[in-house]
């Protein structure tokens, strides 16, 4: 950056009245430069400043990234909330399957969205678990308006088998060969489909 500083004497056609002077700032030791250098530094506080506050690492700027987020979360919540049980006549919010505090959503970059649920079967080893990871990422990856990476997983210590079907249940390659069964993909349709 180069900062441009005149000095000015006195006598020269450029010079300042007293009042001036005084009202600008003059210093008779350092003369101009003082006042211009006070006001680059402002500008450069008050710059800083707001882009900090807009990236919201500062306090200020920071206040509005949870709220963004928990909208976010509500967001994912309302979505699952309607998905029904493959057993049961219920949905997955009646059964707490699901709840507002299984839902998490970072921030990736300014438009990408990190999309965690953690569900907790309604037994420790309850058959369908594997089926009810894939209707959540089925019904998320229709139906989320904003880009997003999922991760779905069973809540921990909930069933006898949880790695295991949390890496069939974020394994694209197994995603895709389930929705290839017409039997299972027609149980998920049902699952999925909104109430009327």
């Amino acid at each position: 950056m180069t900062l441009s500083v005149t000095l000015l004497r006195p006598g020269s056609s450029l010079s300042r009245s007293a009042a001036e002077r005084r009202w600008l700032g003059w210093d008779s030791r350092q003369g101009w430069r003082n006042v211009r250098m006070e006001r680059v530094s402002g500008l450069l506080s008050w710059t800083l400043s707001r882009v900090l506050w807009l990236s919201g690492f500062s306090e200020h700027g920071a206040a509005w990234q949870p709220r963004i987020m928990e909208e976010k979360a509500l967001e994912v919540y309302d979505l699952i909330r309607t998905i029904r049980d493959p057993e049961k006549p219920n949905t997955l919010e009646e059964l707490e399957v699901v709840t507002e505090s299984c839902v998490e959503v970072q921030e990736i970059n300014e438009d990408d969205y990190l999309v965690i649920i953690k569900f907790t079967p309604t037994v420790p080893h309850c058959s369908l678990a594997t089926l009810i990871g894939l209707c959540l990422r089925v019904k998320l990856q229709r139906c989320l308006p904003f880009k997003h990476k999922l991760e779905i997983y069973i809540s921990e210590g909930t069933h006898s088998t949880e790695e295991d079907i949390n890496k069939q249940i974020n394994d694209k390659e197994r995603v895709a060969a389930a929705m290839e069964n017409p039997n299972l993909r027609e149980i998920v349709e049902q699952c999925v489909l909104e109430p009327d």
